[in-house]
């Protein structure tokens, strides 16, 4: 059953026009709904000089640019007060030294409730009101937060986030997830709502441990092999050490992983369908984080690509050689792909994991670089299936 599609576009970039052969299909067979992703439809895609603007939901804008321009754009004029963490207040204080702002710790341990009942008494004690603009300014865990205080403080403020890390850029300031995690779960307490504006330069990506840019890779590839295979070839043709510094290699890839995420989200804001696919790997690297704090997200999300490419590999659904060209690129990238804790434990973690309903939890298996179904696996059947990864 032919659910929607997406007519094939045009766009421009730097003066250069090229096709790419984008399109949404789904199909319901047999409890599988089957995903292909090309390039997504333009229209939310706006260019202006040295800048690109994408827009989701005609009600959020993607800047990606100079972060000065960004800011004039959306803060002028404006009460902001800026959330961030003492790193980036470190390393880019001439921004932050603008505005008011509220500084917090860093690391995964910090993403809870306990910081968030923190900012709101910082935000009580300073005045803050209606009209206040909160800005994220940092990696996934600063603009998380942020997005979570800014839709629940005083019932809801104007935010947006600007984007420093790679993983940020390209996923997790994205779309309209807000959260916080309770117990250890991730992301276990949140909302959807999308942030006014995302400002997302590449030229914080140069402050950058190479284990952070790494782990923004994690995301890209995730992306590219939900439905970008162009995108996976230019990383396999393209990606060194030296890349990371090459702004046109970066914007590339930073823009490639957002107009699809974006294209996306703009069809589903709040997960009832294609968005889902977006889970792809986080189902193993979420079960990960929960059992071990060695690896950052952007690690665990590699391990459960490999991982759940020999799943689907081993279900017949996915060629051997795309399963070997996927941990190829990813050792490429420089991660390691063995499991970290013992398969028992993640399996025992998945059977908690927040997309489980009525005993059943929806996996997303990539049948082909650029294409993946998402299938609703029954609990029971997970051991079963994930017999390869011993």
């Amino acid at each position: 059953m032919l659910i929607a599609t997406s007519k094939i576009k045009k766009r421009v970039d730097d003066g250069v026009i090229y096709q790419k052969f984008y399109y949404l299909c789904l199909r319901v067979m047999r409890g599988a709904i089957f995903v292909s992703i090309a390039t997504p439809s333009l229209n939310n895609i706006r260019r202006m000089s040295m800048s690109t603007v994408i827009s989701i939901k005609q009600k959020s804008e993607i800047f990606v640019g100079r972060v000065e321009d960004g800011l004039k754009r959306y803060a002028q004029n404006r009460r902001v007060v800026v959330i961030t963490d003492a790193n980036i207040d470190r390393l880019y204080h001439d921004i932050v030294a603008k505005y008011e702002h509220i500084i917090i710790g860093h690391g995964e341990g910090i993403k809870n409730l306990i910081t968030v009942q923190k900012i709101y008494a910082q935000l009580m004690e300073i005045g803050a009101d209606r009209s206040t603009l909160l800005v994220g300014i940092g990696g996934g865990i600063v603009t998380d937060i942020t997005g979570f205080v800014a839709t629940t403080f005083m019932r809801g403020l104007d935010f947006g986030f600007v984007a420093t890390s790679l993983l940020a850029q390209v996923d997790a300031s994205v779309g309209g997830k807000n959260g916080v995690n309770i117990l250890n779960y991730k992301n276990m307490v949140g909302t959807f709502a999308q942030p006014s504006f995302v400002i997302t330069d590449v030229t914080f990506l140069r402050t950058l441990p190479p284990r952070e840019l790494h782990a923004g890779m994690g995301e890209v590839v995730k992306m590219a092999i939900i439905g970008d295979e162009e995108l996976f070839k230019f990383i396999e043709e393209n990606l060194s050490t030296a890349s990371y510094t090459n702004k046109d290699i970066m914007q590339r890839i930073v823009l490639d992983s957002v107009r699809l995420k974006a294209d996306i989200v703009d069809r589903d804001e709040c997960e009832k369908g294609v968005r889902r696919v977006l889970n792809l790997g986080h189902t193993i690297a979420h079960a990960i984080e929960k059992c071990t704090h060695k690896l950052n997200h952007g690690e665990a999300v590699a391990v459960g690509l490999s991982k759940i490419s020999h799943v689907a590999n081993s279900m017949g659904i996915l060629a051997e050689e795309d399963m070997l060209r996927i941990d190829n690129l990813l050792m490429k990238i420089g991660f390691s792909l063995d499991m970290p804790v013992p398969l028992g434990d993640v399996v025992r973690e998945i059977r908690h994991d927040k997309k489980k309903s009525n005993n059943l939890i929806r996996i997303v298996l990539p049948e082909r670089i650029g294409s993946c179904r998402i299938e609703e696996m029954p609990l029971g059947d997970i051991e079963r299936n994930f017999e390869c990864l011993k």
